[in-house]
């Protein structure tokens, strides 16, 4: 069974880095410039890292814009060492764009995406629509599915959301998301905070802290006020980081799982 679907389009370099070309008519504005318009992306997967990135022709690229980059940072992206700051109307942005090491990559450029690293391009659009973070894996899915299973939620001991009208949130490489009614919650256990998440394939969120005792992560509780049309279904609805709450679904308790926000889910 291949990795990836479509496994003959994916490629691998002695880097480490895994590519695929993209037919997705890719843009990319700083202000009101447009520094990259590629009908020619490729999508990059570097090495421990969960989502990919683009690389785009360099005839895609407003190069006049580029300069060598002042202070580099050698080692970032894959062993990376040449770098670019980027000059638009006379403001500078350090390491803003860069070449990967590989040969297969040759005469390609990357960007950061400002809204994950706060540097880079601000804007970028995949076709018409504006896309945020980073860009979206074509090999991931993105489910969401009313349901009609017995959720309950504890916190410290304190059942803090029973319901029978959960929508369940399945995204590749993660666990179950149970997305809860507002009227099975007790809000009223939490305070909101002005913690803002945004991601490509959901949308923007916003978070709450639990108000009661015991060893809790900040910002543990979040919604979707105006997902994405494809997950529509979470609108209003509100979720918990399975890795540091206690989940009993029709009668079972689940194990926390162990995933790339664990680290970061601090009390």
């Amino acid at each position: 069974m291949p990795l990836f679907p479509n496994e003959r389009n994916v490629r691998a370099t002695p880097e480490g880095l895994l590519w695929e070309p993209s037919e997705r008519w890719v843009r990319g504005r700083k202000g009101d410039v447009t520094v990259v318009d590629s009908r020619h992306p490729v999508l990059v997967w570097e090495p421990d890292l969960p989502v990919p990135c683009y690389t785009f022709p360099r005839d895609e690229v407003r190069t006049d814009l580029l300069r060598p980059a002042k202070s580099p940072s050698p080692g970032k992206h894959t062993g990376s060492r040449i770098f670019y700051d980027l000059d638009v109307d006379g403001v500078l942005v350090e390491n803003a764009a860069w070449t990967f090491p590989a040969a297969d990559l040759a005469g390609h450029i990357s960007f950061e995406w400002f809204r994950r690293w706060g540097t880079g391009l601000d804007h970028w659009y995949e076709e018409e629509e504006e896309i945020f973070i980073h860009p979206r894996d074509p090999h991931k899915r993105v489910d969401a599915m009313p349901s009609r299973r017995h959720v309950q939620v504890e916190i410290a001991g304190t059942v803090v959301a029973d319901t029978r009208r959960p929508v369940l949130l399945f995204e590749t490489g993660l666990p179950t998301r149970y997305y809860i009614p507002r009227e099975d919650v007790r809000l009223d256990l939490f305070e909101p905070t002005e913690h803002r998440t945004g991601c490509p394939y959901k949308g923007t969120a916003r978070y709450w802290n639990w108000r009661g005792e015991g060893e809790v992560p900040h910002n543990i509780v979040w919604s979707y006020a105006e997902p994405l049309a494809a997950v529509a279904p979470v609108q209003g609805l509100v979720a918990f980081y399975n890795e540091a709450v206690e989940i009993t679904v029709d009668g079972e308790r689940l194990e926390r799982p162990v995933t790339p926000f664990t680290a970061s889910l601090k009390a």
